[in-house]
């Protein structure tokens, strides 16, 4: 198989990720923004029954979420093929996407590298996941403490997901650090620190500049 290609040879996923309360819309959006990408967010693809489950303090199982994580892929997927049907698209093809992916395996369908069993009852085959070196995927962690995110979570107003809820998310999470393709940022650093961050090291991953 071949090597994805390196710099701005390639289209970007580039996923903001962590627990519930972290600021993954917040960064996602500025990393965006600083890279002229579209912003998608990933809770916004919840299905109907998924966000009554949180909304009721229900955690959700994986065959809740692996349907929701394949369409996010699927989703940046297209938003890259209409960049590449666009004969006036002329910006770094890809895009940025808010998503708590939790666990590794998680993490793997959002790169396309699996199909979950139980997509196939679920999602038509044209929504297969296609080769993932066709849309490298990389992952910005936000990391922080558990006492900090509860205090961030009590805060915020008319969010689905409860304050009551970050425990289980805690345990839920399967930490990306050491995984390829990760940057970790910390929860305490401005917005402004976490893009400079995620800049420079992203740079590095792809070898090459992140702007085209």
């Amino acid at each position: 198989m071949a090597a994805a290609p390196k710099g701005d040879e390639h289209p970007l996923l580039i996923i903001a990720m962590g627990v519930s309360g972290t600021g993954k819309s917040t960064l996602g959006s500025a990393i965006a923004k600083e890279l002229g990408l579209p912003f998608i967010e990933g809770d916004d693809m919840h299905p109907k029954a998924n966000v009554e489950k949180m909304s009721n303090g229900i955690p959700l199982t994986d065959e809740d979420r692996e349907p929701w994580l394949e369409l996010i892929r699927k989703t940046a997927e297209g938003r890259v093929a209409e960049q590449e049907q666009d004969p006036n698209f002329t910006g770094r093809k890809g895009a940025v996407i808010g998503c708590s992916a939790l666990k590794s395996y998680y993490r793997d369908i959002l790169r396309g590298k699996v199909k979950p069993a139980s997509a196939d009852d679920r999602l038509p085959d044209h929504l297969e996941p296609p080769h993932p070196q066709d849309l490298p995927t990389y992952f910005v962690f936000i990391n922080g403490s558990r006492e900090e995110l509860f205090q961030r979570m009590s805060n915020r107003k008319g969010h689905f997901m409860k304050a009551n809820m970050l425990d289980s998310q805690i345990a839920t999470l399967e930490s990306p650090i050491g995984e390829p393709d990760v940057v970790t940022v910390g929860l305490n650093d401005t917005t402004e620190q976490q893009v400079k961050t995620v800049i420079r090291e992203l740079e590095q991953l792809v070898s090459g500049s992140l702007k085209p």
